[in-house]
């Protein structure tokens, strides 16, 4: 049997790759209030490792590479979670390309081939830590005086293996078994869980900051106290505090344009959170349901779903990946000493470029072109007022604002339905693969005859359709919950993925209970 589907050279990895620690999978059933235990315990480690900073890493001088997508990497800055689910969701998006492109020769359907793919990934995983983790060491995570001095005093100021790159090896290491940990977190949900354990990060680290965005009553500047130029951050004691602060003067001349739509967190921003809210439970809701009726018993009747977001909230988690990628080597390539020496990208303001004002985020470039607009002050203001705001967009004209807006628009919607076809490929869930676990189950639609192959046809004329749809407009939600803006910096497209990810664990969470209560419809579900 494997030397049937032994045509891809990745199999040579497998002796490595069967060695890397992982959680091994439940070998019966695993009760539902277990799977929940889980759940709720992963989320408190998640919370605690975004709360443990890394030992011996100055703070004060921190550049956070992923800042415009801290919230949808599932990150903390500085702390063992800093790297986030960065890694994971890279090393994913390399293997999707790669198997669907055909350049990996792997049939997902076969038992053995999946089990290649995934112990590939796991360690392209490793992989991808290393790569994220070393370069921002060296340059942006800066080891303590304090460290440096410490580790001098034991293997010297100098050489190769000097207290400094010593101090920078172990900042790695951090980097790297917090990486790793969240990792074996994602797979203790998928296996022991309920649903993804990244998905479920990403909603937690979302709930916070917009939690934090609309309720936190500490200044903007925490050093300074508050005041009508250094008011609270968050959306509604901001505007309690201009209400009762500013006369009504002063608020007609621009207090109201401060608490609306200036940052940080105006009232418009949450409006548009709650909007998106409402609006993503809505499409999330809407789907097409095929009849099925049992092929033995007579009467037994039932519905296959197929939703409107076929592909779920994936292909944005992986478009934010790419997206957070190309920021962060935008940045190595501007600022990093070493990679500025490389040809054609190396300090190419046509990549990206970056100035003391704008930080780590891209002042121009193909970068800013493709970087998370920062809600209506980061493209509308500048445009309808170009002499007050020209600094939020570093002094880029109107033309060039559009252009931003449709490039961003026009990526998000052409990388989503790209990743939606790459992601029903890669998990079982095109035509062929649905059209099997409907015939294993003994369901068949009524008036057809039962063979996987017409449930293939049939299914052919909506799963294929319905993918790009899937893609197209989850893109377009979160390009345009991004231009919109969300509190706390949560990003739009955060928001997004939060609201559908907490609908589908609620359905996950039916299904378990129902499986618990009906032990027939595990097989169906595709549980133990």
């Amino acid at each position: 049997m494997a030397d049937e589907h032994s045509t891809s050279r990745l199999y040579k990895l497998k002796p490595l790759t069967d060695r890397l620690p992982a959680v091994k999978r439940p070998e019966g059933h695993v009760h539902f209030r277990t799977k929940l235990l889980w759940v709720i315990l992963m989320l408190v480690f998640y919370f605690v490792m975004t709360n443990v900073y890394l030992y011996g890493l100055d703070q004060e001088n921190v550049i956070d590479l992923f800042g415009p997508y801290r919230a949808i990497l599932a990150g903390a800055q500085g702390s063992l979670m800093h790297l986030g689910i960065g890694p994971i969701v890279t090393a994913s998006i390399i293997m999707q390309l790669f198997v669907g492109a055909k350049i990996i020769k792997l049939d997902l359907t076969n038992d053995e081939d999946k089990a290649v793919y995934q112990g590939t990934q796991k360690f392209l995983v490793i992989v991808m830590i290393l790569v994220e983790a070393v370069p921002q060491v060296f340059g942006y995570l800066v080891p303590s005086d304090a460290l440096i001095t410490g580790m001098d005093s034991v293997v010297g100021a100098t050489g190769a293996f000097s207290g400094e790159n010593i101090a920078r090896l172990i900042i790695i290491i951090q980097l790297f078994v917090g990486s790793y940990l969240v990792f074996l977190m994602d797979e203790v949900v998928s296996k022991w869980g309920i649903g993804s354990g990244i998905s479920l990060f990403i909603a937690a680290g979302v709930a916070q900051a917009i939690f934090t965005g609309t309720v936190n009553w500490n200044p903007v500047d925490g050093s300074l106290p508050v005041s009508t130029s250094n008011p609270p951050a968050g959306t509604i004691p901001k505007t309690i505090f201009y209400l009762i602060n500013v006369p009504a003067g002063t608020m007609a001349s621009g207090g109201y344009e401060s608490i609306l739509l200036q940052s940080p967190n105006p009232i418009i921003a949450l409006v548009g959170t709650i909007a998106i809210f409402l609006f993503v439970a809505y499409v999330e809701s809407s789907r097409i349901e095929l009849p099925l009726a049992h092929g033995t018993a007579r009467g037994a009747r039932g519905r296959y779903p197929i939703k409107l977001l076929y592909a779920s909230n994936i292909p944005v988690i992986l478009m934010a990946a790419v997206l957070a990628n190309i920021s962060m080597f935008a940045l190595l390539f501007w600022t990093n000493s070493t990679l500025q020496q490389v040809p054609i990208l190396g300090h190419n303001p046509l990549l990206g470029y970056y100035t003391a004002e704008s930080g780590s985020s891209p002042a121009g470039g193909l970068a800013w072109y493709l970087s998370t607009p920062n809600g209506l002050a980061g493209w509308l203001l500048p445009m309808l007022d170009p002499v007050q705001y020209s600094s939020m967009v570093y002094g880029h004209s109107s033309l060039q604002i559009l252009a931003k807006v449709l490039v961003y628009l026009g990526v998000m919607v052409g990388g989503s339905i790209l990743f939606a076809k790459f992601w029903i490929m890669t998990t079982n869930m095109g035509p062929e693969a649905v059209a099997r676990q409907i015939e294993n189950s003994g369901l068949q639609i009524p008036g057809f005859r039962r063979d996987p192959r017409v449930l293939k046809r049939v299914l052919e004329r909506y799963i294929p359709v319905v993918t790009v749809i899937s893609g197209a407009l989850v893109g377009a939600l979160a390009a345009g919950a991004d231009l919109i803006g969300t509190v706390g910096n949560a990003s739009g497209t955060g928001v997004l993925l939060a609201v559908g990810i907490l609908i589908q664990f609620y359905e996950a969470l039916g299904r378990e209970q129902m499986m618990e209560m009906h032990p027939m419809l595990r097989g169906f579900f595709g549980g133990e």
